[in-house]
């Protein structure tokens, strides 16, 4: 049932899809589509959609001429001004600075050396580290953050990159509940990336609370995302082209 549903998401993201719409075409009750579908995918239909309009919104500014405003109704808003400030917001950038610089230019920072690295504010808050581990041998650099949602978006309390798979740590992470999110460039089939295509990897956990003090030990698989996984939308830097560096 939620599986069509992402499908019907991903697929018809462009019309003004509502609850009852996705609720109907799967023959339950909306209460009863909305906690199941929120159990599955970790969000609601109506911020999966946001999602999914947002990505396309990306791969269009890169890949396209059409100026923000058609982009805007393309990917299924009546509003340019409501568009800019959601994508802004999640995305980390305006559309037009996303089109100009491409992923990556909003996320920038100082150099830092091999191993484990470090984020956070003045070193208060708690501290989470652990291992990262991939699938695919070709993932070499890995953004890590710490974020409110399930979804990968908007500025991370804490983020860091280490340069290849291993040990982190992340401290001056604040008090609350989190989720850490993964993140590498996989291996292009045909080792040649396409325009707003980075073929990201990705792994999360939580949601975990974090106290002052604490410290959290896990663990993050990056992989391919599954069906259920809502997209990336925070632009995250060129981890295949960069020397180390914090986000």
């Amino acid at each position: 049932m939620i599986e069509s549903a992402v499908s019907t998401i991903r697929y018809r993201y462009f019309e003004p899809l509502t609850l009852d719409d996705l609720a109907q075409s799967a023959r339950v009750s909306k209460f009863h589509f909305l906690r199941t579908f929120r159990r599955v995918t970790g969000v609601t239909p109506g911020r999966f959609l946001t999602a999914v309009r947002l990505e396309e919104a990306k791969r269009l500014l890169l890949t396209t001429s059409l100026n923000v405003s058609d982009v805007s109704a393309q990917v299924g808003y009546s509003s340019t001004g409501s568009f800019t400030r959601r994508f802004t917001e999640s995305v980390g950038c305006s559309p037009t600075q996303y089109r100009q610089y491409g992923p990556g230019e909003s996320v920038g920072g100082p150099a830092l050396g091999p191993a484990a690295v470090t984020g956070g504010r003045d070193g208060r808050g708690g501290t989470v580290t652990g291992v990262v581990r991939v699938f695919d041998p070709g993932v070499t650099a890995v953004y890590i953050g710490v974020f409110e949602s399930s979804i990968l978006e908007r500025c991370p309390a804490v983020r860091a990159v280490i340069i290849e798979p291993g040990s982190f740590r992340l401290t001056g992470v604040p008090e609350g509940t989190w989720f850490i999110h993964a993140v590498g460039h996989g291996t292009h089939p045909d080792g040649v990336p396409s325009p707003g295509k980075q073929n990201l990897l990705v792994g999360t956990v939580g949601p975990i609370d974090i106290a002052p003090g604490e410290v959290v030990d896990l663990n993050l698989t990056v992989r391919p995302p599954a069906w259920h996984h809502p997209p990336i939308l925070l632009a995250l830097p060129d981890l295949v082209e960069q020397s180390p560096i914090a986000a």
